[in-house]
């Protein structure tokens, strides 16, 4: 059973709240946080959402402007003080995605897997389903609070993004929250924002990008060598899952000081979660779900290694991957011999 919500507003009566998403925030981050601001807001629980980076893509753009949601980024926030409680939503204190403020991290609700049992929080609520929107939304079914229309739309908007439309990591939690959504929010509108899954002036880039894919027994890496938002290389990612010889994928692009990662599997014994974690461990970190998840490597330590940066990181994954198919082999023989 998940905590009881009254838990989370008796923790946060009386203190400074703020809501903080994962870095670069995608629509099911802002959404999540969107919907626990207006939800705490119903309790006399005034919140600031919180990130670190930009709101990347037009459609997630325009669904921030269209709904009045304000964000404020690490730079405006002034005075935040170590004694400020601070809500995580779709990330974890710890992780690689979320910068950490000076405030205290008091509550975290996520739907990703937890990498750091080390971390501790006062209230927790991670539950593995396909958004974290479901698990916000799921407050608000419950405890049978009204919910905006604005708010259903969003929250319904973060639920399909982050599940593909329903083909990724779906739950019988979902599959309700889906149902109880639906009726209460502006699909023309949802509709509207999922049109820009590639914008324009990406198109060129998404085109190069194709003609630079390598295939290994299944598994294919891109590199994307232009500047690109983070929103992209997961589009990008997605679009290779579906090639007919790609079942696995890892596709990434240059930052400031290392690699973005976007990994993505169709095959359950390939858990993308844990092997971007095993594939990057010493020279980044990562995490995420069974089918998608991602990551980020330090330049210099994948530099230091070899010249060719992208032989590196393709062993790197390889390598794990390799293991695992190895194992698997091993363990089938095994089972065969024993008949």
């Amino acid at each position: 059973m998940p905590p009881k919500l009254s838990e989370l507003v008796t923790l946060l009566k009386g203190h400074r709240v703020f809501i903080q998403t994962h870095n670069f925030p995608d629509p099911d981050a802002i959404a999540s946080a969107f919907g626990l601001q207006v939800l705490l807001g119903k309790f006399n629980i005034p919140t600031t959402i919180c990130h670190h980076g930009n709101v990347e893509r037009t459609a997630t753009a325009n669904m921030v402007s269209e709904f009045g949601i304000s964000m404020t980024t690490d730079k405006d926030l002034k005075d935040m003080k170590p004694d400020d409680y601070i809500i995580t939503v779709d990330s974890q204190k710890g992780n690689a995605n979320i910068l950490d403020l000076v405030g205290d991290e008091i509550a975290c609700i996520d739907h990703h897997p937890v990498f750091n049992e080390n971390v501790s929080c006062k209230y927790k609520d991670i539950r593995i389903v396909g958004s974290c929107a479901t698990i916000i939304a799921d407050y608000y079914r419950l405890y049978n609070i009204e919910m905006p229309q604005d708010v259903a739309t969003a929250l319904l908007y973060g639920l399909k993004m982050d599940t593909k439309d329903f083909n990724r990591g779906v739950t019988e939690l979902d599959v309700e929250i889906y149902k109880y959504l639906f009726p209460k929010a502006n699909n023309q509108q949802i509709r509207r924002f999922q049109s820009g899954v590639i914008q324009y002036d990406e198109l060129e880039a998404f085109v190069d990008s194709m003609k630079n894919i390598d295939i290994y027994n299944g598994v294919a890496f891109a590199f994307l060598n232009f500047s690109c938002a983070d929103a992209f290389v997961a589009t990008v990612s997605d679009f290779i899952l579906n090639l007919d010889v790609v079942n696995f994928c890892v596709v990434y692009s240059r930052k400031e000081n290392g690699f973005k990662f976007s990994v993505r599997s169709e095959l359950d014994e390939l858990n993308a979660g844990q092997i971007v974690l095993a594939a990057l461990k010493g020279i980044g970190s990562g995490g995420g779900h069974k089918s998608m998840a991602g990551g980020f490597a330090v330049e210099s330590k994948v530099l230091d290694i070899s010249i060719d940066f992208n032989r590196v990181i393709q062993n790197l994954f390889l390598n794990v991957i390799d293991d695992i198919r190895n194992e698997k082999e091993e363990s089938a023989k095994e089972e065969a011999t024993a008949k």
